[in-house]
């Protein structure tokens, strides 16, 4: 268990849990699941260089690295870095990094522009503007509308061995919800519970403004992958 929790969150199964309540056992044994071609058809031709912000046990960097990428993975649990072969990593909150470097693309994944605090939400967005190059991008995963309505909850699927359930969601205002994941692999059981906080496109474009992007296409059918790019909203 890490040493402090990230409000609104905590978890709960076998192994080292991180501040979001992530189980890193279970990440360490997760794939990546296409992302990677999401993000090597978003990037210009010949770029190379990406800095991954909370990269967690490497399943979308070990994919990245297999396509010829380089890699800088940041994410605050030592134990996740610790899964991560093959890439530079980083220990560090995203909230106010600043590697004095920049990347041909910033990768901001894992639904945490969803983030139920707005002070850090902007910090997320800001630190993904001081490191793109003025020519790159920031490649953005949020979740689908209507996700965490309490209509769709329960429900659950399936990748490989792994059943993942959204077992409950409970609405705490201001179009904060509260979540409870339950995972399950080979016989182990986890649990995970966050805040999130949905975004309309309105709410996106002008979190991505206020931190000096705007956003240049929507990369899936359903719109959880965009792309945003430096520059004011034109």
């Amino acid at each position: 268990m890490s040493e402090y929790q990230r409000a609104g969150s905590a978890g709960a199964g076998p192994g080292a849990i991180t501040p979001d309540g992530c189980a890193v056992e279970m990440y360490a044994r997760m794939e990546a699941d296409g992302e990677q071609h999401i993000v090597a058809g978003a990037m210009r031709a010949g770029a190379r260089t990406i800095l991954e912000l909370g990269a967690g046990a490497g399943r979308v960097t070990h994919a990245l690295l297999d396509l010829g990428f380089e890699v800088v993975a940041v994410d605050e649990s030592p134990e996740m870095l610790a899964e991560i072969r093959g890439a530079r990593t980083v220990r560090a909150t995203i909230e106010g990094l600043d590697l004095g470097e920049r990347f041909d693309a910033v990768l901001l994944a894992s639904y945490l522009i969803n983030t139920a605090e707005p002070a850090v939400r902007a910090e997320l967005l800001r630190t993904c503007r001081r490191h793109v190059k003025d020519d790159g991008c920031v490649l953005i995963q949020r979740e689908g509308a209507g996700w965490n309505d309490p209509a769709n909850v329960p429900r659950e699927h399936r990748r490989g061995p792994l059943l993942i359930r959204v077992a409950a969601a409970e609405p705490l205002g201001a179009g904060v919800t509260s979540v409870r994941m339950e995972y399950e692999f080979e016989g182990r059981r986890w649990s995970q519970t966050h805040t999130s906080h949905e975004l309309d496109e309105a709410a996106v474009e002008k979190a991505l403004a206020e931190a000096g992007l705007r956003l240049d296409a929507h990369l899936t059918d359903d719109r959880t992958w965009l792309r945003a790019v430096p520059g004011a909203t034109g």
